[in-house]
């Protein structure tokens, strides 16, 4: 991708913008100097006399799709004049029914008459390239196309309005005022002045310090906002948990057996309620002992889930449980949940099979159990509004959230550098030591927005993108 970022953003791109396959419309999208000229050559509209050069911005059109006395299909043409576009450039978006021949027959006739096919991203860049949005806001594009959540959506949407830019921006901001008296007094180094309070400059940065470990922070929750909350569903074998996984997910993902020890490795799939996504994960039954290598691994398998995990379902039955058992349930995980934001939820399973109400019942209800029987999916639901509310417990409100794994890492690069320039301050370090700490920091800041950007990391950023946009 690198090769075309910079150097072919003055072609005329077309691609399909709907998904590939037999559908009952596609569109194709058409962008650059010469889509309006090029569409207008196939176009012809239900209106005599009227072409898409005549046509205002924001217009849609019915008319047909031809190649000489071809007719290729009936199609409506939106226009989109520039700069009040998505790319920025004029845009052309045909909407045509969604048989794969005519899919194609239009984009190659479009290319015979000049364009050439969008690369992934492309649309998307050319909306960055032309300052339409920053570059952080150009990624929450992609997380909004693949929101699986509203939760999901909700972020990205927010990170697409730029509200996350903005305090990037603003922080930045601060950092390059600071940086200018910095230069300035290297500039007049011989003469021994200090045009930048040393006590100010370190308030500045200590606040804008403590900004960017808050957003750090964040990241943990954004990242399971956008790829799905890990719950790991563990306990000893033959407890219930493939058929606990069936019963969360309402169909049957797990095989389900009397036999102890049937699941060798970790089984994942995704639930959404409540607008959260759940990536539930059933692992290999825990127990002391066991000759089988295959289920050693599994059971070690079984502990890196549970380390990966934001919450841990650990199943029982409740039938066969004992007090000393109760007791050291979570003494036994305490090497494996050591992360204390980490949620610990008990499950007493099977108890369709009980007959009289077990002795260590006050112990359970003491520790928040949740009893259920997975078998006839009773009680499934508590589970699901409980984990909900681990999720709810980090209130967002209007925080900016950090979701991208890219941005996570330029702020960690961003406090390291402010902290080496705090540092330099506190030993009165020479000044042209702080302003390399300063403009390191405003560098990764850059990175964020694109305000300081290769095509190395264009290429990266947008290549992961779909064809379409």
């Amino acid at each position: 991708m690198n090769s075309y970022t910079l150097s072919s953003k003055n072609d005329t791109i077309c691609a399909l913008s709907t998904p590939p396959g037999i559908g009952a419309i596609s569109v194709i999208r058409l962008s650059g100097p010469e889509a309006i000229p090029i569409s207008n050559i196939f176009f012809k509209s239900r209106r005599t006399g009227s072409s898409v050069e005549q046509f205002a911005t924001h217009t849609a059109h019915f008319g047909f799709f031809e190649s000489g006395n071809e007719v290729i299909d009936e199609v409506v043409l939106t226009i989109f004049r520039n700069p009040h576009s998505y790319t920025g450039d004029d845009i052309i978006e045909i909407s045509c029914h969604g048989s794969e021949y005519i899919q194609q027959r239009i984009l190659e006739l479009l290319i015979d008459a000049g364009a050439r096919m969008a690369r992934a991203g492309e649309f998307t860049l050319r909306a960055f390239l032309n300052g339409r949005f920053d570059l952080s806001q150009a990624e929450a594009v992609a997380d909004l196309i693949s929101s699986r959540s509203k939760a999901s959506n909700d972020l990205a949407l927010s990170q697409m309005r730029g509200g996350f830019s903005a305090r990037i921006k603003e922080m930045r901001r601060q950092l390059i005022d600071l940086a200018s008296l910095l230069e300035l007094e290297l500039d007049f180094g011989e003469e021994d002045v200090e045009f930048a309070d040393r006590e100010k400059l370190k308030q500045l940065i200590s606040v804008i310090r403590l900004e960017m470990s808050e957003l750090a922070s964040s990241f943990s929750l954004g990242n399971v906002i956008k790829k799905g909350v890990p719950v790991a569903i563990i306990g000893k074998p033959n407890v219930g948990k493939s058929t606990l996984l069936n019963a969360l997910l309402n169909e049957e993902r797990a095989i389900v057996s009397e036999i102890p020890g049937t699941t060798r490795d970790s089984i994942e799939d995704t639930f959404t309620t409540n607008g959260i996504t759940f990536r539930f994960i059933d692992t290999a039954g825990l127990r002391s002992h066991t000759t089988d290598t295959i289920e050693t691994i599994g059971i070690s398998r079984t502990y890196e889930k549970i380390k990966e995990a934001s919450a841990i379902l650990y199943l029982f039955d409740i039938s066969t449980i004992t007090v000393e058992e109760i007791d050291l349930l979570k003494v036994e995980f305490r090497d494996h949940i050591d992360d204390p934001e980490k949620h610990f939820l008990l499950i007493g399973n099977k108890t369709d099979l009980m007959i009289e109400v077990p002795s260590h019942i006050t112990a359970l209800f003491d520790l928040e159990t949740i009893f259920i029987s997975a078998k006839r999916k009773e009680n499934i639901n508590l589970i699901l509004e409980r984990l909900v509310k681990t999720v709810r417990t980090a209130n967002t409100g209007d925080q900016a959230i950090v979701s991208n794994a890219r941005h996570y890492h330029s702020i960690l690069h961003t406090i390291n550098a402010l902290e080496d320039a705090s540092k330099g301050i506190q030993e009165n370090i020479p000044t042209d030591l702080i302003a390399i700490d300063i403009r390191s920091a405003l560098h990764y800041l850059g990175e964020i927005t694109g305000e300081v950007t290769t095509e190395d990391i264009l290429g990266n950023i947008f290549g992961k993108f779909c064809i379409g946009k």
